[in-house]
């Protein structure tokens, strides 16, 4: 396998575009790329957090290690780029389930985790709530239209926390609140001259 990044944020700052956009200046790169509107608990939970958090939660932790683990197998000395990293079911998990859920999820992260592949590289985008929520409504899925900004601000927090102290692979961390990598080229070749050569 080629290089293999991970693009991490919160939600709505941008992960999945910039994986989409990095992903000719990597070639031959392979994408992997979260499939969140297959969790069929989402909208139930945006709705009704506490009930359906651990559903949720198991689904895409399930999800995301199967992506994974396809990564150990199929890869063929290509990069890849993921719009994710495992460890952030973790971050969702300590945000969103009590404490004997969390409890089930560690002792079952715990044991998937062993079996993925360290990235090379976790590239951090960091934004301010604001820009995140306008970012949101801007994409407009539909399930994330009664996005509470507390929720979004409680998760931005988890990531800064998590992130202050993330050791597990190289680290990159880049302030997007001023950056449009999908609209400006300018932007778009920053981050990747950054990448190239953090790697």
């Amino acid at each position: 396998m080629g290089s293999f990044i991970a693009i991490e944020g919160t939600i709505g700052v941008g992960k999945t575009s910039l994986a989409r956009l990095l992903q000719p200046q990597f070639a031959p790169a392979r994408l992997v790329l979260e499939v969140v509107e297959a969790n069929p608990f989402l909208s139930d939970f945006y709705g009704d957090r506490e009930r359906y958090g651990f559903q949720t939660q198991i689904f895409f932790l399930l999800s995301r290690y199967r992506q994974q683990l396809d990564i150990l197998t199929h890869a063929n000395g290509e990069s890849v780029l993921s719009d994710y990293l495992l460890a952030k079911d973790r971050i969702f998990a300590t945000l969103n389930l009590d404490p004997v859920e969390l409890d089930m999820h560690t002792r079952l992260y715990t044991i998937l985790s062993a079996n993925v592949p360290t990235p090379d590289l976790v590239v951090y985008l960091r934004a301010e709530v604001d820009v995140l929520m306008h970012r949101i409504t801007k994409r407009d899925r539909s399930f994330e239209r009664a996005m509470p900004r507390d929720y979004i601000a409680n998760l931005n927090q988890a990531y800064e926390t998590f992130f202050a102290t993330y050791d597990a692979a190289s680290l990159l961390i880049i302030d997007t609140n001023h950056l449009d990598f999908v609209s400006r080229p300018a932007d778009l070749d920053l981050l990747s001259r950054r990448i190239h050569e953090h790697l």
